[in-house]
C-alpha cells in the first residue's frame, strides 16, 4: 500500500525479460524516436509496460502511447518521465528516488552529461551484481544501443539519479 491505496507489484522480470529482447532491435509496435531527439525514454516507457503498468491518459499529466503522434511527454521525455514516475499518484506506474543501493533490476537510471538541470538518457537495470556497487550495475538502453552493459565501463556523467519503481495504480 502506497498512501493507503491498493496497487499492482512491478513485475520485474517480465520488464527485464522485454528490455533484454528488445534492447537490441525495435518493436514494431512503437515508433523508433532516435533520430529526432532519442528513444531511451520510449524504451524506458515500453518496459515498465511490460512490467504491469497501467496507461494515464490524461492529456496533460499523463504517461500514455497510442501512436507516434499520440503520446505524453512523459512516454518519451527523460525529465518528463521522471516527473511523472516520482509525483504520480493517480493511474499508472511510480517510484521512488533512491541511490546504487536502493536499486533492483528493471529500475531507471537517467543520466545528465553536463551541469545543468536536466538529464538526457533514460538507461533500464538489467543486471545486478550482489555487492550493491556501481560497478555491478549492469544496463539497457536505446539511442545508443546497448544490451546488458556495465554502467561504469560504457557511460560517463555529470550527475546520475536512481529511480525505484514500486508499482502501478
Amino acid at each position: 500500500m502506497v498512501n493507503n491505496r491498493n496497487y499492482l507489484q512491478y513485475n520485474r522480470e517480465a520488464a527485464v525479460n522485454y528490455a533484454t529482447k528488445w534492447a537490441l532491435v525495435r518493436n514494431p509496435k512503437f515508433y523508433d524516436y532516435s533520430k529526432i531527439g532519442g528513444d531511451c525514454a520510449n524504451f524506458a516507457s515500453q518496459v515498465l509496460l511490460a512490467g504491469g503498468a497501467s496507461m494515464n491518459y490524461d492529456p496533460v499529466q499523463g504517461w500514455y502511447y497510442i501512436d507516434p503522434n499520440q503520446k505524453s511527454p512523459s512516454w518519451t521525455g527523460v525529465n518528463f518521465l521522471y516527473s511523472f514516475l516520482v509525483t504520480n499518484q493517480t493511474k499508472g506506474p511510480f517510484g521512488i528516488n533512491t541511490n546504487s543501493d536502493g536499486v533492483a533490476s528493471g529500475d531507471l537510471i537517467q543520466l545528465s552529461y553536463d551541469e545543468g538541470p536536466s538529464f538526457n538518457h533514460t538507461l533500464i537495470i538489467t543486471h545486478l551484481e550482489p555487492n550493491n556497487s556501481l560497478n555491478g550495475i549492469y544496463v539497457s538502453a536505446h539511442s545508443i544501443d546497448r544490451y546488458n552493459a556495465n554502467l561504469v565501463k560504457t557511460y560517463s556523467w555529470k550527475q546520475i539519479r536512481f529511480i525505484h519503481i514500486l508499482g502501478s495504480f
